[in-house]
């Protein structure tokens, strides 16, 4: 009799076990279930210009073409010396846009995510200034993060209030009182074109085919997958070690809407994809001024690469690394093809072309050099975290090889784009940014002392000069590094300084009384090791930080 006791309890207990692993999966792939249905591929037709040019190109205002990869780290072009897997990846492509016209040695991210970068990207403004200070996700996501093992990471900590209040995701955007650098460029005759990603507010007025652009072929969101997880072409990797993963892939579509349309798959990989449509809107511009705001979501995770990609990269051993080393290069390779179609159209010389990342690499995806020689990662205000590629080309007006070592942040793309269409910033707002072409044209006047801020909750960071400090909550702390000496900020001075914390520490709390409160709460507080990656032990006394999103 016992032993049938026995029996029936372990089974009751296999029982149990195998409810509560049931109930975790289909919380996980909830979203995914409930989602819209994603149509057949369909293809689209852009709106045409003018069957001929009403000027010859170099008397009509330059087109402008702003290209953003997504999650980028500094170290994962090959432009200064660098690359994926110790230079086993070129990105010929990507470091020809620095090449030919200007690099920026000290290129910031507006803030260190995706969606709050976004928006100084597009705003030319803090984003705090009108309450957009944390990327918008939703509920389930946050509670998949903080629900899930510790193993190798601190524990996050959710906000159970917050998480009880929160708007719904796509309630969470940029502000319909702000403008965008479409709606200037618009407003001036441009025909202004979004592609790819989004991810600042998916409510009617907040969407990008509502706020400037005259089209809009992407998705609201703020990550996609590549390809169908199960096609043949492509190649996977998965990181078991990182709940933001498990959440992409259990729920992720693979799919695209124009100008608020039905969602539809594309009919090839993502970047590829993305990269041929954005052909198609430069043929179908060629002969009128036109904004295109090509973003990118590699190498953005769900980390997907095409077969071919994968096997041209052979010599890359580690089957993750070559993954995303293979996402790179197609990256690479559809910067080329934009360019390209430029120069064979005869666009080249009057374009002016942007290239950015939306903030450093992430730590997420198990990879430890990608931000090398910067410590830190995204989600920090270490420069791992907000140092980004930062390129400008315009051979009308910027010498190849001109090199800029002041630091620029995101929002100057937005006085910079508006000026070289020949407009004056508004009149009615604060403009955090500067026109950069003073800079890089053939005056070449020396940048100035700028003071730039990063916020997110508790956890802000101030560069003025060369003094870079970091105030952090948890633990409570103050970091000061002097970056002329200590660009890699190895070594915090602040306790040799204090009069030095103080007086950026005013600078912080005199920048703070400009902001507004946050449109929307964060829900989670997440740990990140500054030094290594997500799924490796920790360190003895290592640094890290708790990031509010």
């Amino acid at each position: 009799m016992k032993r049938w006791k026995k029996i029936a309890l372990g089974t009751v207990g296999a029982a149990a076990v195998a409810g509560f692993a049931a109930k975790d999966y289909v919380l996980l792939h909830l979203p995914g279930w409930l989602a819209p249905r994603v149509h057949p591929f369909r293809e689209i037709a852009w709106q045409p210009g003018p069957a001929r040019p009403l000027l010859p190109p170099a008397q009509r205002p330059p087109n402008i073409v702003l290209i953003v990869a997504d999650d980028l780290g500094y170290n994962d072009i090959s432009f200064n010396g660098g690359g994926v897997a110790r230079g086993l990846l070129k990105t010929p492509n990507i470091d020809a846009i620095g090449q030919q016209g200007a690099s920026f040695a000290q290129g910031y991210a507006g803030n260190a995510t995706c969606a709050p970068s976004r928006a100084a990207l597009l705003t030319g403004r803090y984003p705090t200034r009108f309450g957009f200070e944390f990327t918008p996700t939703d509920t389930r996501f946050a509670k998949t993060i903080a629900g899930f093992p510790s193993k190798w990471q601190y524990k996050t900590i959710l906000d159970q209030a917050a998480v009880d209040h929160d708007p719904p995701p796509d309630a969470k955007g940029i502000p319909t009182s702000e403008r965008t650098i479409a709606d200037m460029l618009r407003g001036g005759g441009y025909h202004s074109i979004h592609l790819g990603k989004w991810h600042l507010g998916g409510e009617r007025g907040m969407r990008p085919e509502q706020r400037g652009f005259d089209e809009s072929l992407g998705f609201i969101i703020g990550a996609q997958m590549f390809m169908d997880q199960r096609d043949p072409n492509v190649v996977n990797a998965q990181q078991d070690f990182d709940p933001i993963d498990k959440y992409l892939w259990a729920n992720l579509p693979f799919s695209v809407q124009y100008n608020g349309g039905e969602r539809f798959h594309p009919d090839r990989y993502m970047t590829d994809y993305l990269t041929h449509q954005a052909i198609r809107a430069i043929d179908a511009n060629r002969n009128r001024p036109f904004f295109l705001y090509l973003a990118y979501n590699a190498p953005h995770t769900p980390l997907q690469a095409l077969k071919s990609d994968y096997d041209a990269l052979s010599a890359i051993p580690d089957h993750r690394t070559r993954v995303y080393a293979a996402m790179i290069r197609a990256l690479d390779r559809g910067v080329g093809q934009v360019m390209q179609a430029l120069k064979a159209r005869g666009l080249d010389d009057n374009t002016l072309v942007i290239f950015t990342s939306d903030n450093g690499g992430a730590h997420y995806i198990g990879l430890p050099e990608i931000n090398r020689p910067y410590r830190g990662w995204k989600a920090t205000f270490f420069e791992g975290g907000i140092r980004v590629p930062f390129f400008m080309r315009w051979p009308a007006k910027i010498a190849p090889g001109t090199r800029v070592n002041g630091p620029v942040s995101h929002f100057d793309v937005f006085a910079t784009a508006t000026a070289a269409a020949g407009m004056k910033p508004p009149a009615d707002r604060v403009i955090d940014g500067i026109d950069l072409a003073p800079y890089v044209d053939a005056r070449h006047q020396p940048m100035p002392r700028r003071t730039l801020f990063w916020k997110s909750g508790a956890y802000q960071a101030v560069r003025d000069g060369d003094a870079k400090l970091q105030l952090l909550d948890i633990p409570r702390q103050s970091l000061l590094y002097e970056l002329k000496g200590d660009p890699t900020e190895q070594r915090d001075v602040a306790a040799a300084n204090p009069a030095e914390v103080r007086r950026l520490t005013a600078l912080v709390r005199a920048h703070d009384a400009e902001q507004v409160k946050p449109s929307w709460p964060a829900l989670i507080r997440s740990p990140i090791a500054i030094d290594r990656p997500l799924g490796t032990p920790p360190r003895n006394g290592e640094t890290y930080i708790y990031w509010s999103n």
